[in-house]
């Protein structure tokens, strides 16, 4: 009915030789995954800042990259930011997204064991919550 398979599998495993390939470290994934949720905050705060110039997020946004630095080995590269219409509605969606970041960012320093950028981070959520407005 069926004729028998006469070449070899594709689906075979994989030579246990190619598995000298160098990987990373779990600490070095952690430094990866929180140096891109800081960028990523940097990013938002840097949208802010256009929107709604205060002193605090200029030094927030000074301690991010300096955070991202430490981490990355170099500085982050920093988007220009668009400048829209400083809508209410706008800048309390950038505001959850920073909160948001902010959360993810924490969880990663806290499983690294990063005090300095989990201060950050928590400092950034506690300031991203206060200035959002209340839901009525």
């Amino acid at each position: 009915m069926y004729e028998p398979i006469r070449t070899k599998s594709v689906h075979s495993l994989a030579d246990r030789s190619a598995q000298d390939v160098p990987g990373r470290s779990r600490e070095e994934e952690l430094d990866i995954r929180l140096a891109g949720h800081l960028t990523a905050l940097l990013t938002v705060t840097d949208e802010l800042r256009v929107l709604l110039p205060e002193p605090a997020l200029d030094d927030a946004a000074r301690d991010l990259a300096a955070h991202v630095a430490r981490l990355a080995g170099r500085a982050p590269l920093r988007a220009e930011p668009t400048a829209r219409s400083a809508e209410p509605s706008h800048v309390a969606s950038l505001h959850a997204r920073a909160r948001m970041l902010a959360g993810n960012a924490l969880s990663v320093a806290l499983s690294r064991g990063d005090e300095a950028a989990a201060a950050l981070a928590a400092a950034r959520m506690d300031a991203h919550e206060a200035a959002s407005p209340v839901p009525a």
